[in-house]
């Protein structure tokens, strides 16, 4: 891993194997290596964990919401206490979305038009009103490395016309946050292709975003409801009219499964909150497929979940205590099978980036689909 200090934004592919991509993001707070998932600390925390065991997994950089954040504690209180770096004890890289999709699916009684979004918080019910600029202003107070363009995210399936309209009202707004977020050294502007289940409509995005000239691109307005299989071919539709020189991020994506195909596909950075999600509801991910802790017939297994994972939490503790504190609901619980969730997330990612760089990712992705098709050994 390069280790040099950098005063600007600069992304680095190393190796290839086939459309799959290995390389380097780097910027003055730290280098992040891609492939690379994003722990999601929406609220300035990476969920049941500290900020010292997310980067001992592997994480270079974790993702933050603007749209919480802005509500709560606030964007210029974070500011005035030196920013969400120094905030969150986590002087690494971090990445925050612009607010868009947690304002089109959790805020109450929301006015979409052309200069913003007008909506009521789902906590207290105070009113707000994010525009481009205020969602560039906002992430630009809370100091965060990439920025990300306000977009509208319509939900799949969905109309043409209605994937069209927001698809173009986006490229708009990404044209204002480009003007409000300027030059800035070190730092990020990604613009976000939309455009629904529509090739066209993705294809006209992309090539728009592009001539931008941005310093990255995301693919967004996927993993709403689609099948894997709708959500594969958009990242396929898409991957040829990205700027290859620069970073590619499938936003809230995802499964192993996901992550492994697009990254097949080219893709560079991921983000999901399904590893820390589903870790506080008693579900694991390992090399032998997901496993649901809640089951009695772990009530009296001494094994640990798997002893060869780099986790203590995984290769340490028995799967009939993991299964006590899920059923008694304890809050180790939460912790410790979060921390499993994301300690093979990140050996996952690992594993991506070595066998690009070995030219052999197909025999990776075989053996790693093999281990979760055939499960433990009994």
């Amino acid at each position: 891993m390069t280790t040099d200090k950098t005063t600007d934004f600069s992304f680095h592919l190393l190796g290839r194997d086939g459309a799959a991509r290995t390389g380097e993001v780097r910027m003055p707070r730290g280098v992040i290596r891609t492939p690379a998932f994003m722990p999601v600390g929406t609220a300035a925390t990476v969920k049941g964990m500290y900020p010292e065991q997310v980067k001992a997994l592997g994480a270079d950089v974790v993702l933050g919401n603007t749209y919480h954040l802005m509500l709560r504690p606030g964007a210029e209180r974070v500011a005035q206490l030196g920013g969400l770096h120094r905030f969150m004890n986590w002087p690494h890289p971090i990445l925050t979305d612009s607010g868009g999709f947690q304002v089109m699916s959790l805020a109450n009684l929301r006015k979409l038009t052309e200069d913003g979004v007008t909506f009521q918080s789902h906590i207290d019910g105070s009113k707000h009103v994010l525009t481009p600029e205020r969602s560039v202003e906002i992430q630009n107070l809370l100091g965060s490395d990439i920025v990300m363009q306000l977009d509208e995210c319509v939900s799949l399936p969905c109309e043409d016309k209605v994937a069209e309209k927001a698809m173009h009202l986006s490229l708009r707004w990404a044209e204002r946050c480009r003007k409000a977020f300027g030059d800035p050294a070190g730092r990020a502007l990604f613009g976000i292709v939309q455009g629904g289940a529509v090739p066209g409509l993705r294809v006209e995005s992309a090539r728009e975003l592009a001539a931008m000239d941005l310093k990255g691109y995301a693919i967004g307005g996927l993993a709403v409801g689609e099948p894997q299989d709708v959500m594969l071919a958009m990242i396929e539709t898409v991957e040829p009219h990205l700027p290859q020189q620069k970073p590619r991020y499938l936003m809230g994506v995802g499964t192993p499964d996901d992550i492994v195909e697009a990254v097949r596909r080219g893709v560079d950075m991921f983000d999901c909150v399904m590893p820390t999600r589903a870790g506080r509801h008693g579900q694991i991910f390992t090399r032998f497929g997901r496993m649901n802790l809640k089951n009695a017939k772990h009530a009296e297994d001494i094994r640990p979940i798997d002893p060869q994972s780099s986790c203590p939490a995984a290769n340490t503790y028995s799967r009939a205590y993991l299964h006590h504190l899920v059923k008694a609901e304890e809050m180790l619980g939460k912790m410790l099978l979060t921390w499993v969730n994301l300690a093979y997330y990140q050996d996952l990612m690992a594993g991506l980036r070595a066998a690009i760089a070995g030219g052999r990712l197909e025999d990776f992705i075989a053996e790693t689909k093999e281990g979760w098709a055939r499960g433990e050994p009994a």
